[in-house]
């Protein structure tokens, strides 16, 4: 069971921004302290963009255009699939090994990464934040996943998250997690498990 951002998928705000701010410290700035990580988050819990970016052009109206790019521009902040990622799901579906996704991630945005990766089609089922309104690491999401999937025994996932407080929480709900850091360590784990071929 995999996380997708950070893990899957590149995504980051600053691959759009660097076009729009030439200082880089207003960048960092404005993805701070304007369209923060708290800000976008609530569109990973359900919040509509269209909702989001009025609310916040009325508080910030200088910065009404950049703030509207976050959703008009937003394909532009996907910086492709996070390299050998794509070959391990691949290798993963190849062997009939169930893998799921449980994603924070707009459900109005989603669908365009569907569409650019075509990839993300081989899991057998992905939960969306978006869709049913809950957060990592919010342990109902990973009890919704799980009885959506239809797994009884939590103990039989490994759930995979550059979050160090998502994988915490996987832990909770009684699955085995870990912290990904990079496709190399990931295929040893897998391998490991007799998943994967060893490198």
């Amino acid at each position: 069971m995999f996380d997708l951002g950070g893990v899957i998928v590149d995504w980051n705000p600053r691959y759009l921004y660097r076009k729009l701010i030439d200082d880089p410290a207003e960048m960092d700035r404005f993805l701070t302290e304007v369209c923060s990580p708290a800000w976008n988050l609530e569109q990973d819990r359900g919040r509509s963009f269209e909702e989001a970016v009025d609310l916040l052009s009325r508080e910030h109206p200088k910065q009404a255009a950049l703030i509207k790019a976050y959703w008009q521009r937003w394909p532009e902040m996907l910086g492709g699939l996070i390299p050998g990622a794509s070959a391990v799901l691949s290798e993963l579906h190849e062997r009939d090994v169930p893998i799921f996704a449980i994603t924070n991630w707009s459900a109005q945005t989603f669908p365009l990464a569907l569409e650019r990766y075509p990839v993300l089609n081989l899991f057998d089922e992905i939960i969306v934040s978006g869709e049913v309104g809950v957060i990592k690491p919010d342990i109902r999401i990973y009890e919704i996943a799980l009885e959506r999937f239809g797994i009884n025994q939590p103990s039989d996932c490994l759930f995979v998250d550059d979050s160090v407080a998502n994988v915490s929480a996987a832990v909770k709900a009684g699955m085995h997690a870990v912290q990904f850091t990079t496709v190399d360590a990931l295929r040893d784990l897998l391998s490991g498990y007799g998943l994967l071929s060893p490198r």
